[in-house]
């Protein structure tokens, strides 16, 4: 008797839970049919802002370099004097590890990444306007379009709407900040290449500022690497003059030598630290936005936000009348 009750209450659950499924189902159907013509609507017109929205972004462009560090004879010859004059070199300020080469070419990332590096880019190729004040690129003529809210081209003058502490001219805090949005430096850890890429509406000043970029990092770091050797062969050649023990003097000639192979080396070589691989070009097809994209995005935003609004009133109105009952 009692196995029967407990089948019958079985049977009885078993039935029941389903049901409520398929009605709730039906409920929730229902209630969305209901407010059909509002989430329709509230669809379209996310659907036609999207659209909207899409068409009035300007198409952005990419260009891309691929580099392959550079050889450095100078630095093999250095890391041969490591184990024996490692810590006479270091005192002149020499670097003779043996991952020289590798170090070069993650300082020189690091380097132009910089903002004191970019902030001096920007100013030595005159290029604020063009990266703060473009608005839309000529694809007949091949030149920028200013927006003349911002920048009067024909004056050369700011017009920028700010608030302190900012000016109409963009400081070097704010053009660094949107040059490192459209700068990309990234390094493969298998095979060891660079890829440095710019962004910008005009593709040919995307090309044109990927060559500077590369040509002005191989100069800086050849520089860099001028003045510390200069530095140090002064050093070693004071060194050269206070001693009178053979060995050290051995030893320090060859630091010396190392030194003027460095400075040699800099001053005949221009791709001093990267080496093109696969310059940049002019790119013919646009990069972004991806204007489908952002309208079926749109369109489905759209949808889910009506629906939610649609469900979220009727739970709130089930529950005012529940609690008056």
């Amino acid at each position: 008797m009692l196995d029967n009750k407990k089948t019958e209450e079985a049977d009885n659950n078993f039935s029941v839970y389903p049901s409520d499924e398929v009605i709730n189902l039906r409920q929730f159907i229902g209630i969305l049919y209901a407010r059909k013509i509002l989430i329709t609507v509230v669809t379209i017109i996310f659907a036609a802002t999207s659209v909207l929205y899409a068409i009035t972004l300007p198409n952005v462009y990419k260009s891309e370099a691929l580099l392959a560090p550079a050889d450095s004879s100078s630095t093999n010859g250095l890391s041969s004097l490591a184990n024996q004059f490692g810590g006479l070199a270091s005192i002149a300020g020499i670097d003779i590890g043996g991952q020289g080469n590798s170090s070069k070419v993650h300082i020189a990332m690091e380097v132009i990444k910089s903002r004191k590096f970019i902030s001096e880019f920007i100013s030595a190729h005159s290029i604020l306007p063009e990266l703060m004040a473009v608005k839309a690129w000529d694809s007949v003529s091949g030149e920028v379009i200013y927006d003349e809210t911002l920048y009067i081209q024909s004056e050369g003058k700011w017009v920028r709407d700010v608030v302190a502490p900012f000016n109409p001219e963009p400081s070097m805090q704010e053009a660094f900040t949107a040059f490192s949005n459209i700068m990309n430096v990234s390094k493969d850890v298998e095979t060891g290449m660079v890829k440095l890429s710019i962004e910008h509406i005009s593709p040919s000043l995307a090309k044109k500022w990927v060559d500077w970029l590369v040509a002005d990092i191989n100069r800086n770091m050849k520089t860099r690497d001028v003045i510390e050797a200069k530095k140090s062969t002064q050093f070693l050649t004071k060194q050269l003059q206070v001693t009178n023990i053979a060995d050290i003097k051995s030893v320090l000639y060859k630091l010396i030598e190392e030194q003027a192979k460095v400075i040699m080396f800099a001053e005949v070589r221009d791709e001093y630290v990267f080496k093109t691989i696969d310059p940049a070009i002019v790119p013919e097809l646009k990069f972004k936005p991806k204007r489908a994209l952002i309208c079926i995005l749109g369109t489905f935003l759209g949808g889910v936000l009506s629906v939610l609004f649609v469900l979220f009133r009727y739970y709130i109105k089930e529950s005012d009348t529940c609690d008056e009952i």
